[in-house]
């Protein structure tokens, strides 16, 4: 089944996560969500397989943790790169709440 054109409204409504875009039948591969963190929260070590992401800052601080060492600003009107086979949290570092959008893509 084809994927049709869609709008879809972002209203996280005081919740952590709000799905987006689910997959198949939704779209061809790609997987959307829209996250809000409290000051000191963070998602949680995951790994994105064979998906890349791309994450989308909308408001607040935080840092996008890659592996052990390496680390990345989130801050509003950044967008962020993730690569296949990559384990990686985000943090908020901030004061306020972290909001971004995340989009995963199959890259097999």
């Amino acid at each position: 089944m084809k994927p049709e054109p869609k709008v879809i409204k972002i209203d996280t409504r005081g919740q952590e996560y709000v799905r987006l875009l689910g997959g198949p039948p939704e779209s061809v591969s790609m997987r959307s969500g829209a996250v809000s963190l409290q000051p000191g929260g963070k998602v949680g070590k995951h790994n994105t397989g064979c998906n890349e992401e791309l994450l989308i800052v909308l408001a607040g601080d935080g840092s996008l943790l890659l592996g052990e060492s390496q680390q990345l600003d989130m801050v509003a009107g950044n967008v962020l790169y993730c690569p296949p086979e990559t384990e990686h949290d985000v943090m908020n570092t901030g004061t306020g709440i972290l909001q971004y959008i995340y989009v995963t893509a199959r890259t097999k």
